[in-house]
């Protein structure tokens, strides 16, 4: 282990041999093993790309065929489908039917090793968050029109809710999808605003207004995109995450066959719902592992930095800065930790439940920390954290990339609503259980 892992802050404990009760000998190997496989083909220039705000196609298609995209499926992975495509195992390390929450967590905090999400969500992000209702809620035959090449990264596609006027609001999204009078296919209409991935994206797992107003008319469709007609895509340029490819798309009488219906009509919100869970606990893996790199590089930086005649460490009010950032850092990763665990251990219809609203406090919770972090860091690094070049350029665009944590994937103040507003669904429920007649038996 190279000596920068000593740095403190720079790397969760269980790499750096402290005794941890949740990772099994399977999850050590895979992280060695995908640690190697990211630093050598994501890491290295992992700034250089983002700084070009593209990274380069042929990245997509090594991780593809390494089947180093899987790792970003929700737990368990869709066993039956990877082996019919001939996937047994991942990088020869973890027997696919062996994957758990845990191996995920290891891949979504290695990924963004380079403090930024952009690279690693230019390639994850289709695959990660568009993929998994085709795969939950979608019927054989739509499975196998769309898996084969979606899973083996032959084809792309992304996950399309978000609107201009409806962002964490999505009960109230306009994209219209209406049938034809013989009923063989939709026509969508509307606008889907910061979609990741979209420009690069074959297919969109998109929300759609099939019905009425509000949650109980909304649908989900695997709607084409690059080629189709009536379809117009176009890159945004956003403050942070720059290359991982946000999109603007324009949806204009576009024809899908009815056939591409995810699930069933009227179930589209519970879909997104579910969907989320997986994209708020990505997020916040991946937001923990950002401010990790921001403190261990300013840990670094004022171990050897001298001011006033003394290394920057030896001053009080440099210490004090650093030790509340990073309280908080590990206090965000022992939560990251156990909350994975606890999904390894409960069945997902009950992990939704009970994890539902913390998941949204945890993602939430993530974009605090990573702006203390990412703030300590620029104050430390000084005039050099405030410039887009030199030493400090990493850290300068970690802290232009908290917003983008803080934002997507459900508002931060939405979400501590959501978060609590759920919690407390729950406790009326088994409150209310509780208080049933347990009914009486006789003598």
């Amino acid at each position: 282990m190279s000596s920068t892992a000593y740095i403190p802050f720079s790397e969760p404990g269980y790499i750096t041999g402290l005794p941890s009760p949740y990772y099994r000998e399977t999850h050590l190997r895979w992280q060695k093993a995908c640690r190697e496989f990211v630093d050598k083909h994501l890491i290295e220039k992992g700034l250089e790309w983002d700084t070009e705000e593209t990274v380069p196609p042929h990245v997509f298609e090594t991780f593809a065929k390494a089947g180093m995209l899987l790792p970003t499926l929700p737990a368990p992975l869709p066993v039956e489908w990877l082996k019919k495509l001939g996937i047994h195992d991942i990088l020869g390390v973890v027997k696919v039917e062996e994957w758990d929450y845990i191996h995920t967590m290891i891949y979504a905090d290695e990924m963004a090793r380079t403090g930024l999400a952009g690279p690693s969500g230019s390639l994850t992000t289709g695959m990660a968050f568009g993929v998994p209702p085709i795969i939950k809620y979608g019927n054989k035959r739509l499975q196998e029109r769309f898996l084969p090449d979606l899973l083996t990264g032959r084809k792309r596609t992304c996950i399309a809710i978000t609107e201009p006027e409806a962002g964490s609001d999505v009960a109230n999204i306009t994209t219209t999808a209406v049938k034809t009078p013989d009923g063989k296919h939709y026509i969508v209409n509307g606008t889907k605003k910061w979609i990741t991935n979209g420009i690069w994206s074959e297919y969109s797992s998109m929300a759609v207004r099939t019905g009425g107003p509000g949650p109980g008319g909304l649908s989900m469709l695997v709607v084409p995109l690059k080629g189709n007609e009536g379809v117009n895509m176009r890159r945004l340029k956003v403050g942070g995450q720059v290359s991982a490819g946000t999109t603007f798309i324009e949806l204009d009488d576009v024809k899908v066959p009815v056939e591409n219906l995810i699930g069933e009509e009227g179930m589209g919100m519970k879909y997104v719902m579910t969907n989320f869970n997986h994209e708020r606990l990505t997020i916040a893996i991946g937001a923990t592992r950002q401010s990790r790199v921001a403190l261990g590089a300013a840990m670094e930086y004022v171990l050897k930095r001298e001011a006033f005649g003394k290394p920057l460490v030896d001053q009080p009010v440099v210490r004090h800065r650093l030790a509340k950032a990073g309280a908080l850092l590990e206090s965000q990763w022992a939560w990251v930790e156990q909350f994975v665990y606890q999904m390894t251990k409960l069945p997902k219809a009950t992990a939704d439940i009970e994890l539902g609203g913390l998941t949204a406090m945890v993602k939430a919770q993530s974009g605090i920390v990573l702006n203390e972090c990412a703030q300590t860091a620029q104050l430390l690094f000084g005039g050099n954290g405030y410039t887009k070049s030199g030493q400090g350029e990493l850290i300068e665009r970690i802290y232009r990339e908290v917003p983008g944590i803080r934002i997507p994937g459900g508002s931060e103040d939405v979400m501590l609503d959501l978060g609590v507003r759920q919690l407390v669904r729950n406790f009326k429920s088994k409150t209310k259980a509780l208080e049933r007649p347990q009914g009486s038996s006789k003598l």
